[in-house]
């Protein structure tokens, strides 16, 4: 019997494929797949018989501030229940086990979960007990299986691990598979021209002073190879400035040391 719900299943699809975890045995697992799955956009958490019972306040410390995933949690009595009204659903298993049914990985799965959600579809996951996984039985019930490309020799994925790995597939397959971070960072205005000139100005004299154009016959060349150099660093107003203040600094330290040689003169 379904309850605790406050997502209907139409908003639930729209947010993703569901996470179905069977008999989950400590709130703090089901929490961190709460946390998971809001990394990730997911919000459609569904338990069948969790071993400590619903709702849990150990779970909601582990969510690490994913509340609406645990608030829009749904609980079950069966995985018949759970996924009664999804149109597809996978089993997760740590090998792939004596079965007919399609075994596949987690991209080429999250891809295929993506064209289904595209369709309408409702789609989930099953994941099962921490400690030895999903029976025959309810790998049985699933249309597909999905199996993690672990070592063989140490397949031991935890639930919070396994959904992790399922979610940043499904992130992955709506990018075309570019995972580049999508911070945009507002960058500040390029330096118009004038700012630009007034540098040049302002570095060439101070160079002027400090003999920098020797010979005078290759004065021409420097200048244009600083220009140049600066122009290409396509520099913003803030920078321009900044370079200014470095400049005007090194002017002052100058001034002071001709003075100081003066009055020892």
């Amino acid at each position: 019997m379904k309850e605790f719900s406050v997502l209907d299943d139409e908003t639930s699809r729209r947010a993703g494929f569901a996470i179905v975890l069977v008999e989950p045995q400590l709130g703090e697992n089901i929490g961190m797949v709460a946390r998971a799955m809001a990394n990730f956009g997911l919000a459609d958490l569904r338990l069948v018989n969790p071993r400590d019972g619903w709702p849990s306040e150990k779970a909601r410390a582990a969510a690490s501030r994913a509340d609406h995933v645990i608030d829009a949690v749904s609980l079950y009595d069966t995985v018949e229940e759970a996924t009664a009204d999804l149109n597809f659903v996978l089993a997760t298993t740590a090998r792939a086990r004596d079965s007919f049914k399609p075994v596949r990985g987690p991209e080429e799965a999250a891809a295929d979960l993506r064209r289904r959600a595209a369709e309408g579809q409702g789609t989930g996951i099953l994941f099962g007990r921490e400690r030895w996984g999903l029976n025959n039985h309810e790998v049985g019930l699933a249309d597909e299986i999905v199996t993690f490309p672990v070592d063989p020799k140490f397949a031991s994925l935890n639930i919070a691990q396994a959904v992790l790995l399922m979610s940043y597939a499904w992130q992955a397959a709506g990018r075309g598979g570019d995972l580049s971070p999508r911070f945009e960072a507002k960058l500040p205005e390029p330096a118009t021209k004038d700012d630009l000139f007034r540098l040049f100005h302002h570095l060439e004299a101070s160079l002027e002073r400090a003999g920098y154009f020797f010979p005078e016959p290759k004065r021409e060349v420097m200048t244009q190879n600083l220009r140049t150099m600066l122009t290409k660093a396509n520099l913003s107003e803030p920078e321009v400035h900044t370079l200014r203040g470095v400049i005007k600094a090194f002017d002052y330290e100058a001034a002071q040391l001709r003075k100081k040689l003066g009055d020892a003169s």
